[in-house]
């Protein structure tokens, strides 16, 4: 199957359906719509987006008011501080109306990659899918999107312990194999993936995983490896609905830089990778419970029929999920797409 050719007809509409939304729904679950709506378009169904929006809506609750202007010379005060969202939209609304959008997006992933796990890979997941079509038309209900993007990866920014080293050249599935896993009886039993991050805090042997890779140069290879490493993970640890959820993230949050490699500087890219690296390996250490990773993945040949049966089932991650998986076997031919994407629709589509 020949990647589909994207179908944006629907998103500005969308988007300014979805513009007195905040960042998370009324459940504090992060609202996925912009995400999961521009997925369906990459993927040419973008005649599903708004019936979707249709029926998701009902969840969206209005922006957070303002607190306080974020001063441009005092910024960090303001990180990681959920409350003020509402600031950070406006912070980023302004700094895309001073400069151009790559400008902006190169000088604040970079500063903002030490906390690429905030909301769990949500705030650069939504900055992806922004630069992805905006990257495709310029307007400016996407120039806003980004601003969102950036804003709320900016208030739910979380880092991980550990220090970054290179010159090592070590890719991702060399490394995973000494990941940590955190033992069953010493995990958080939080409500949210974040909350059961805050663990690695207590955790020494975690603190090296930073370290343990080196993008180097090559930084579409190693993305594809760090994808494809995930996506096996995936197949190896995902049992039910929670696992599932998390892994599906240690996948589509690297994947969200695919869109941005082009307009990062190699720095700031070899930086942003290396921290997904340690995100996704964060998730593995909290959530895993299998730490062989490979195998032969079951056949799926019908990738087609992948998208029909995600935008189907309706949830949010499965269209993401397979939006990113497709994507990156575009790249890379690896089997494992197809079953990661078949097994996520079959296990978040099912009934409660």
């Amino acid at each position: 199957m020949e990647p589909a050719t994207p179908d944006y007809e629907a998103l500005d509409e969308a988007l300014a359906v979805l513009a007195p939304a905040g960042p998370e729904l009324a459940n504090g679950n992060s609202n996925h719509a912009p995400m999961a709506i521009e997925a369906m378009c990459v993927l040419g169904r973008g005649d599903a987006a708004l019936p979707w929006l249709d029926r998701y809506r009902d969840g969206l609750v209005p922006r957070r008011a303002r607190v306080e202007r974020i001063d441009a010379a005092d910024w960090r005060a303001a990180l990681g501080d959920l409350r003020r969202a509402g600031d950070w939209f406006a912070f980023f609304q302004n700094e895309l109306e001073g400069h151009p959008w790559r400008t902006v997006l190169d000088r604040w992933t970079g500063r903002l990659a030490p906390g690429i796990v905030a909301a769990a890979f949500h705030g650069v997941i939504r900055t992806g899918h922004a630069v992805r079509a905006l990257a495709a038309d310029e307007t400016p209900a996407r120039r806003r999107e980004l601003a969102d993007g950036l804003a709320y990866w900016a208030a739910e920014y979380q880092t991980l312990p550990g220090a970054r080293r290179t010159g090592s050249g070590v890719l991702p599935a060399q490394a995973i194999a000494r990941v940590p896993i955190v033992p069953p009886a010493e995990r958080l039993q939080a409500e949210s993936l974040t909350g059961a991050l805050m663990k690695l805090a207590s955790f020494p042997a975690f603190a090296d995983t930073l370290g343990a890779v080196d993008p180097a140069d090559d930084t579409l290879g190693f993305l594809a490896d760090l994808t494809g490493t995930f996506t096996r993970v995936y197949l190896s640890n995902a049992r039910d609905w929670l696992t599932s959820i998390a892994f599906v993230h240690t996948v589509t949050g690297p994947a969200a830089l695919r869109p941005m490699l082009p307009h990062l500087a190699p720095e700031t890219a070899q930086a942003a990778l290396a921290y997904a690296w340690q995100a996704a390996a964060a998730l593995y250490a909290t959530f895993g419970s299998e730490t062989r990773v490979g195998g032969s993945p079951p056949a799926v040949a019908d990738a087609e029929g992948l998208v029909d049966r995600a935008i189907a089932c309706g949830d949010e991650h499965a269209i993401k999920f397979t939006a990113a998986c497709l994507g990156e076997r575009a790249v890379v031919a690896r089997p494992e797409f197809l079953a990661a994407a078949a097994h996520a629709t079959g296990v978040l589509g099912a009934p409660a």
